[in-house]
């Protein structure tokens, strides 16, 4: 087995859509004949826990852990959080206090802690990591951002040892969706954008999660990055769907913001439930974090009593609740780099077999592969007839009996068919002189 040491934030009890890329990856790396060292904060600020993922870490792997300060104490007494209030990832927001707070903070964030609010773990990282690759004669790294972070430490490891490094970039930088909100300054857009194409132009590969986005790095730096989805891991879905709802369940799992909130979907029940009540007939989950916004528009147009909402639930019984859904809901980010976006779970719900309506962009990424593998329907963002007309198919399909399973489920997304395409770009750039 070579090693290959692996720098992520995010790692179990951590729950939520971070973890997954890199534990299912390290679950299956070693049938590749690399054994997966992992490097992760020993005191990271966590939003969600699920110590249900715990029991997926290999037998026998080695976890390298350092402490980490972050400023979130700061950042919530100066936005008016409880002190064991979670701080969500992104820019979702579950309350409306103190706005101007939170503008300030986001103005902070943004053009003080660069690149992330991470920054503070690099230098000690740098340190540790140095000795540790030199006594353990590990050969590669992996970093896996956002947070950032962990490529400037991977760079500077890599600037004072000379290991193989692959920048794995789930999410883009300078183009991410939220980055125009950040409100930063000349000097910082400058300072992250240089940050950026040095570890583009540095790491002996780049890898990211679309052609899209890949497409973007190009043309912001010149460096073409590999494509590694994320996907399914084939094991989570060795379960039938165990009920059979008595209204139909239409199902969104994970993060709500304000930039995925569906007003087209929102629109579209309304109109339906102008014509006949929907309360005896229709229930939307809404299971994960979920912006403010989002229950102000369901408010508004009279619809609550329609929603289900629940906070975080551990992996396996997300899987289930996929599973046993009737439709499954993926709205896309309203923002210019939507092209490139695909939501980790839109592998998940392809592996749950259960019918996927998407709002978004017919021509973007995400929409290709729901129509490669005819697995639902993509609408964009203002069609709201089109929806309308969606939801009343499947009430009527449904009043009659189950919604029909769709069976085509490309076996290119299972995590371990990912994770051979991961070991042969290791064993590209090991093998590089």
């Amino acid at each position: 087995m070579k090693k290959v040491l692996i720098i992520t934030y995010y790692w179990p009890p951590m729950g939520g859509g971070g973890v997954q890329r890199w534990l299912k990856f390290t679950k299956y790396l070693r049938n590749f004949n690399w054994e997966p060292i992992i490097y992760t904060p020993s005191n990271a600020d966590v939003a969600n826990y699920d110590e249900s993922l715990l029991k997926e870490v290999p037998d026998k792997i080695e976890v390298h852990k350092t402490s980490i300060w972050e400023p979130f104490d700061l950042y919530k007494k100066f936005t008016g959080k409880g002190k064991d209030e979670k701080v969500q990832p992104g820019f979702l927001q579950e309350s409306d206090a103190r706005p101007l707070m939170q503008k300030i903070s986001v103005w902070i964030r943004g053009n003080l802690f660069i690149p992330d609010a991470k920054k503070f773990w690099i230098r000690p990282s740098v340190k540790y990591l140095t000795d540790l690759i030199k006594k353990e004669n590990i050969g590669v790294i992996i970093s896996t951002g956002p947070p950032h972070s962990t490529h400037i430490i991977a760079l500077k490891v890599k600037e004072k040892t000379g290991v193989k490094w692959m920048a794995d970039f789930r999410d883009p930088w300078t183009n991410i969706d939220y980055y125009d909100k950040l409100m930063l300054t000349q000097h910082a857009d400058n300072r992250h954008r240089i940050l950026e194409k040095k570890v583009l132009t540095v790491a002996d590969v780049v890898v990211t999660v679309s052609r899209s986005w890949a497409r973007d790095f190009e043309l912001s730096a010149g460096i073409l990055p590999e494509v590694i989805t994320n996907g399914f891991d084939p094991e989570d879905f060795e379960i039938e769907k165990t009920i059979r709802n008595d209204v139909l369940t239409i199902t969104h799992i994970g993060s709500l913001n304000k930039d995925r909130n569906p007003h087209a979907f929102w629109k579209a029940l309304k109109k339906i439930n102008d014509h006949y009540s929907l309360a005896e007939k229709v229930r939307i989950r809404l299971i994960g974090p979920t912006d403010v916004s989002v229950f102000s528009e369901v408010d508004k147009f009279e619809l609550s009593k329609l929603i289900f909402h629940q906070q975080n639930i551990p992996h396996g019984s997300v899987i289930q609740e996929i599973r046993n859904s009737d439709l499954l809901l993926l709205p896309l980010n309203d923002t210019p780099n939507i092209d490139g976006v695909i939501p980790g779970k839109l592998y998940e719900y392809l592996a749950s077999k259960r019918p996927i309506i998407c709002i978004g962009k017919k021509s973007g990424d995400s929409a290709e592969i729901i129509a490669e593998s005819n697995s639902g329907h993509t609408f964009e963002f203002n069609d709201v007839e089109g929806i309308v007309s969606c939801l009343e198919k499947y009430l009527q399909i449904f009043q009659h009996g189950e919604i029909p399973d769709n069976s085509n489920v490309p076996l290119k997304f299972s995590r371990n068919e990912l994770a051979g395409k991961i070991g042969e770009l290791l064993n590209r750039i090991t093998n590089q002189s």
